[in-house]
């Protein structure tokens, strides 16, 4: 049974962390204040439904990544290229302005892994409770990229689904070209190599072109494949449906989503929890998802071969690389690979996540479809359909000014 949804947003402390709980009696969602990291999306016990939050948990301790020292934190989570983001890192976060590693000479000057935006300290702009709503508003300044940004959550009562509204502001008298992705992570006990499968509307793909981290790569280096069959390093190919492949190895990829769709998404399910998230956005906004697996492949700090990982990256740009090469690379498949925010002005996006239970026997995702007000999860069999009901959901738009 699901009880009266009742709509709150308060502070609360997550794993020694600064954060906020927002929920409508259906779901929860927390979010960290270091970091902006959304941590956890789950229901809620009271509905009966499985209380699993299929966002990355890491298996390490997290700090408040602003809190992050060079001297002290070194040893615990690694140089300040990675170990600063790494001391945060959760769920799904913010990449902005970069989407990948700093230079060495950027790392020199205090930056680290995916920008500014996952590393900094945020602030409560707004937090408010309606009748029908809760809504929070935190911002982050980036001030080596002379950005702001704002991220508003909402929850709508009686509904699975979390409404995000973000603004990037650029505070210079210049245009700003810049990444943003949106690097969502899934983990245990919601990964499963037997129980989970994920679905991508993507068509073309791309292997990335440095291997993976202290040589333990599944597939082969920089070459280009048809989503979702990817080339293995020692041959043959693989289906990137399936997570968590491989023990002992990793991998990235970028896939382009389909140009025939006006809205697409990232999804996946667990079959034995018969769970399902998904996010749904604007492919204009967003065209390329980055897939990344990390399967006890890292030795390193703070991994220690002990992470299980996938990564479902939708955003501007295809591969996690240093900015100058990024950069050279301007298009991939006929598709620009970042976004620009005008002088003095700002850009809008707006994308959801949504939580459903599917049915006994729901089979295979084929597809998921927005119609109304409504997102529709669509099975392999005959019939099989989840309606999520989405009450506030406009036709995905971006807006800049």
């Amino acid at each position: 049974m699901i009880s009266k949804a009742e709509l709150f947003g308060e502070k609360t402390v997550w794993r020694g962390r600064k954060a906020y709980l927002l929920g409508n009696g259906i779901v929860q969602l927390t979010t960290l204040i270091g970091g902006g990291h959304i941590a956890e999306l789950r229901f809620s016990e009271s509905t009966g439904l499985p209380a699993l939050s299929p966002l990355w948990v890491p298996p390490w301790d997290t700090i408040e990544p602003y809190t992050y020292k060079p001297k002290i934190h070194t040893s615990r989570y690694g140089t300040l290229t990675e170990g600063k983001l790494l001391s945060g890192l959760v769920g799904h976060n913010i990449c902005l302005d970069y989407f990948g590693s700093p230079s060495p000479e950027e790392a020199e000057q205090g930056l680290s892994q995916h920008g500014e935006a996952p590393s900094a300290r945020w602030q409560k702009k707004d937090l408010r409770v309606t009748a029908n709503e809760v809504a929070l508003t935190l911002s982050v300044g980036l001030p080596v990229a002379g950005l702001r940004f704002r991220r508003e959550i909402c929850l709508r009562r009686g509904e699975s689904v979390v409404y995000f509204t973000e603004t990037v502001f650029n505070e210079r008298k210049a245009d700003h070209f810049f990444h943003w992705t949106q690097h969502v992570t899934l983990g245990p006990p919601f990964l499963s190599h037997r129980d989970s499968r994920v679905l991508i509307p993507a068509t073309k793909g791309i292997t990335f072109p440095h291997g993976y981290d202290e040589g333990k790569a599944l597939l082969a280096s920089g070459q280009e494949f048809r989503w979702p069959m990817a080339p293995l390093r020692k041959g043959r190919t693989v289906d990137l449906t399936r997570p968590l492949l491989r023990r002992g190895l990793g991998f990235v990829v970028s896939v382009l989503l389909n140009p025939s769709r006006d809205v697409a998404y990232v999804t996946a399910i667990n079959d034995r929890a018969r769970l399902v998230i998904g996010y749904c956005f604007n492919r204009l906004d967003f065209p390329w998802v980055a897939v990344w697996e990390e399967n006890h492949a890292i030795a390193n700090v703070p991994w220690k071969q002990e992470t299980q990982a996938r990564g479902l990256e939708f955003g501007t740009t295809p591969l996690p690389v240093m900015r100058r090469e990024a950069y050279a690379r301007s298009q991939l498949f006929g598709v620009p690979t970042f976004t620009c925010v005008p002088a003095r002005g700002r850009k809008t996006i707006r994308y959801s996540a949504f939580l459903a239970q599917a049915p006994n026997n729901f089979g295979p995702l084929r597809d998921v479809r927005v119609f109304g007000k409504e997102i529709v999860i669509v099975g392999r069999k005959p019939k099989a359909e989840i309606r999520v009901p989405a009450s506030k959901l406009q036709r995905p738009l971006s807006v800049t000014q």
